[in-house]
């Protein structure tokens, strides 16, 4: 079966197969019925559509002329001064606009993105960008301000729904106790869908699923504040490496979870709001450090100390 990648077959390839949220699609499809787009950047974590998205936009809604760029790879100024400048000033055969995706403009040197944002001004007449990041903060403000930014996190929801139909699709049958399983699941590795898609696949074998020794991130998460709150940093870290498959190995990931579980904690307002700003400041500097397992330690051991 692994032959056959679900994460590839179910790949969208049109603007009703992908997962947005209604205000989103419905910006999409005005941009499909005017046969036009402005330039775009689309934000948010790994594994929600964003590159998809930007060829969808490319091969089924202007069906133009492209070229595309994995920015992180290709970083240098020299990258805008040569690939995109030649592809960017020439008009097309068939008087379409044409469009470049820079994927992960994020990884651009910060020369790259000035020589950018004269670049999509210069030849605009002609040329549209989309671009893709990670974190929107790495983008300088100049290139912000020529595009028009969206935020892909799909609703949880239709990730869910989503994956009815792929299993659907598949004729996977789901017993009553494995949908249970299935959501916690789908939770734990939201908002990646890519990931959702493979760990399901993961679990199916001979036409069912069975999911065993799924832990709720939230009880994780419960566990990691508990040791904490005991004083007990050190058992905290060894309990997240050694379990570190219940988060995907997402260290950044768990911060937010972490946040979140803090901020519908019924701790008093006083404790809930230094652990508000500890992990949003470890949030923060997740963007820039080398380890994320250490700066997670490091929060760690900020919020015992708080407590």
């Amino acid at each position: 079966m692994f032959d056959n990648l679900w994460v590839e077959k179910y790949r969208p390839s049109t603007l009703d197969e992908i997962v947005l949220t209604e205000d989103n699609r419905e910006v999409f499809q005005r941009f499909a019925e005017d046969e036009d787009v402005p330039n775009l950047l689309f934000v948010g974590n790994a594994g929600i559509g964003k590159t998809s998205l930007a060829k969808i936009i490319t091969k089924d809604i202007l069906k133009c002329q492209y070229l595309y760029i994995n920015a992180s790879d290709e970083n240098g100024i020299d990258t805008i001064r040569t690939k995109v400048v030649h592809f960017a000033k020439t008009r097309s055969l068939d008087g379409k606009i044409k469009i470049i995706i820079l994927d992960e403009v994020d990884g651009l040197t910060m020369d790259a993105q000035r020589a950018l944002r004269n670049t999509m001004e210069e030849y605009s007449s002609v040329t549209r960008f989309i671009l893709t990041a990670n974190y929107k903060h790495r983008v300088i403000t100049p290139l912000q301000s020529r595009v028009q930014s969206f935020d892909l996190t799909p609703p949880i929801k239709e990730c869910i729904k989503r994956v009815s139909t792929i299993l659907k699709s598949e004729k996977v049958e789901v017993s009553q106790d494995q949908k249970v399983l299935l959501v916690a699941l789908i939770k734990n590795y939201y908002p990646d869908f890519r990931k959702v898609i493979n760990e399901v696949q993961r679990y199916c074998n001979n036409g069912k699923i069975d999911i065993k020794n799924i832990t709720v991130l939230d009880t994780f998460v419960e566990n990691i504040f508990k040791l904490i709150q005991s004083k007990k940093v050190l058992m905290a870290r060894k309990l997240v490496i050694e379990n570190e498959d219940q988060f995907n190995n997402d260290h950044n990931g768990l911060l937010k979870a972490m946040f979140n579980y803090a901020m519908d904690s019924n701790l008093p307002d006083v404790t809930k709001k230094k652990y508000l700003l500890i992990l949003a400041e470890h949030l923060y500097r997740a963007a820039f450090v080398m380890d994320p397992e250490i700066n997670f330690f490091s929060c760690c051991i900020a919020l015992e100390e708080s407590g």
